[in-house]
């Protein structure tokens, strides 16, 4: 196959320790005005209060809300544009988790373009640029900074909804592995769990055929040459440093390894897209109410196994990337194996549930958590091996009953 490739990322993308300081000469470059988005526990913060005034200080005028609540609730949106749109923001700025930069994602768009948020569910449905976002994270998992999508919970749908268009990617990305520090060992975990998966998902995904057209067609449209190289330096990272940063959140080294490989597998998933694992965590989540990274994660293992049978050389390269098999020597089926198990290994050492039945999933719901599932078509569509109903009731009951070889059937 010749090589193909698709990237949309960030016109500005900057990393390392004490880059959020240069956030306000970002910020003079973009406009005047900042609306900036975050949450009340990061607003009472010294490093928030030092941002500000840092861009105060450069001569441009601020707003802060900050009431952004973790998954975005959509009318909480609503209620942050309605009390900007006086101010006439030129710029939004989403300081935080990767709720905060959603909520920038979402505010943007909506005192760009106004209407509902529903308006813009799916994929394409942004009709044109948005005022110009800068996102800085505190956390280290979504790699939302990089990506064109934002995920809102909509009280009149059960599952959570995703906006997704280029156009909702940030201008600029400022990530600083200072700022995650403070983040405790469970969100450590959640957060890391869930970049290995977007970078694991994003190298397994459903290679396509490169026409034209595709990427015109479809915000995410498979692996590709470039997000592979993004995906695999992300499981690199991730595997060598996430249990050192969950165990010691004072070693910046680790730290640093950590939001460098959520920045790359955001790179990676932002064009290539996630896939089964992700579907599944969107009904489950619902239900159990669990954090998206600690459900994508429980998911991976037996998803990895399910699709071992098609993607069996791509797991095996995941596993090379873990660290395993250095010298080249083993066969694809054991080292798939192999990284299959050190996944789970790393995972549970981390405190990542182990089964949807830990997770909460109440055992009459895993047929309608199935079908739910199975409806997610931009995910689906991402998976290497095809899922029907019969397989994705199988998959799950084996991930409720934490039995891994029942998934490989």
């Amino acid at each position: 196959m010749s090589l193909f490739a698709a990237l949309r990322l960030p016109r500005e993308i900057l990393f390392g320790i004490g880059q959020r300081h240069a956030l306000a000469s970002v910020a003079s470059r973009t406009g005047r005005r900042a609306l900036v988005c975050t949450d009340a526990r990061f607003a009472a913060t010294p490093a928030f209060a030092e941002m500000i005034s840092a861009i105060e200080a450069a001569g441009i005028s601020v707003v802060v809300h900050d009431q952004t609540l973790p998954d975005v609730p959509r009318d909480t949106v609503a209620a942050c544009v309605e009390a900007a749109r006086g101010f006439k923001p030129d710029m939004v700025i989403g300081i935080g988790g990767g709720s905060c930069l959603d909520m920038a994602k979402c505010a943007s768009l909506l005192l760009s373009h106004g209407g509902a948020l529903s308006d813009y569910y799916g994929e394409f449905k942004v009709p044109a640029p948005v005022l110009p976002i800068i996102a800085v994270p505190t956390t280290a998992g979504t790699g939302s900074e990089v990506t064109p999508v934002a995920v809102v919970s909509d009280p009149d749908r059960t599952l959570k909804v995703g906006i997704s268009s280029p156009y909702l990617i940030a201008a600029a990305a400022i990530c600083d592995p200072d700022l995650t520090v403070s983040c405790p060992p469970g969100l450590t975990a959640v957060a890391g769990a869930d970049a290995l998966t977007h970078a694991i998902e994003a190298f397994t995904a459903m290679r396509r055929p490169g026409d034209p057209e595709l990427a015109q067609q479809h915000v995410f449209v498979g692996k590709s040459d470039l997000s592979d190289q993004f995906a695999l330096y992300a499981i690199r990272l991730l595997s060598r440093s996430l249990e050192k940063a969950f165990t010691d959140g004072s070693n910046i080294e680790a730290r640093c390894d950590v939001m460098m490989g959520a920045l790359a597998a955001g790179c990676a998933f932002g064009t290539a897209g996630t896939a089964a694992a992700h579907a599944v965590q969107y009904p489950v989540g619902a239900l159990t109410h669990t954090p998206h990274g600690l459900g994508v994660a429980t998911m991976l293992p037996y998803v990895m196994t399910f699709n071992r049978r098609v993607a069996a050389a791509e797991i095996a390269a995941v596993g090379r990337a873990l660290g395993l098999d250095p010298n080249g020597v083993e066969n694809d089926t054991a080292v798939a194996d192999a990284a299959i198990t050190e996944v789970s290994r790393l995972f549970a050492t981390i405190g990542i549930a182990p089964t949807l039945a830990r997770l909460g999933l109440p055992e009459d719901r895993i047929d309608w958590a199935a079908e739910q599932a199975l409806g997610i078509g931009r995910l689906i569509k991402n998976n290497p091996r095809q899922l029907d109903s019969a397989a994705m009731r199988d998959l799950l009951r084996a991930a409720y009953d934490g039995d891994l070889a029942a998934s490989a059937l």
